[in-house]
C-alpha cells in the first residue's frame, strides 16, 4: 500500500486515494525490458484529496482533463529510470507538483487603458505614414 503524499501542511493525498501498478516499460533496456516491470502507473482518486478548496479542486480538474483513466481517476506514469522504486517516487512527485499548481490562485486581470502619450504617438505615426503615401501619389491626379 502506498503512503500518503503531503502537498502542503493543509493539503495531502491520503494513501487510500492512491493505486499503484507496475507494468513493462517501453524503449531500450535489452533483455531486462522484457522481464522487469519497472514502469509505474499511479492512479489518484481526486475526490479523496484532503484540504482542497472548491476553487483549487476546479483548477485541478481543468489541469488533469486529458489525463483521466476510464474510471475517472488521474493517471500519472513514470518510466524515467530502470528502477521501479525510483519511478514510483518520480510519479508521486509529479502528482504533488500537479496538485500544488492547482493551489495557486490566478491573479485576476485588471483591464487597463493605454496612456494618452501612447495614443498621441500612435496617431502621429499614422499621420507620418499617410503624408509619406500622399507624396507618392501622382501629381495632377489625371489618368494617363
Amino acid at each position: 500500500m502506498p503512503e500518503a503524499i503531503p502537498v502542503t501542511p493543509d493539503v495531502r493525498i491520503p494513501a487510500r486515494a492512491l493505486t499503484v501498478r507496475a507494468v513493462r516499460a517501453s524503449g531500450p533496456g535489452g533483455q531486462n525490458v522484457n522481464k522487469v516491470s519497472s514502469k509505474v502507473e499511479l492512479f489518484v482518486d481526486l475526490a479523496r484529496i484532503e484540504g482542497l478548496s472548491e476553487g483549487a479542486r476546479q483548477r485541478l480538474d481543468a489541469l488533469v482533463a486529458g489525463r483521466r483513466s476510464a474510471e475517472g481517476r488521474l493517471l500519472v506514469t513514470s518510466q524515467r529510470t530502470r528502477d521501479q522504486s525510483k519511478n514510483l517516487e518520480d510519479a508521486r512527485e509529479k502528482v504533488r507538483r500537479l496538485v500544488a499548481r492547482a493551489l495557486v490562485e490566478p491573479v485576476p486581470r485588471r483591464p487597463t487603458r493605454p496612456p494618452a502619450a501612447a495614443h498621441r504617438a500612435r496617431r502621429r505615426g499614422k499621420e507620418l505614414l499617410a503624408a509619406r503615401k500622399r507624396f507618392r501619389a501622382r501629381v495632377g491626379g489625371e489618368d494617363e
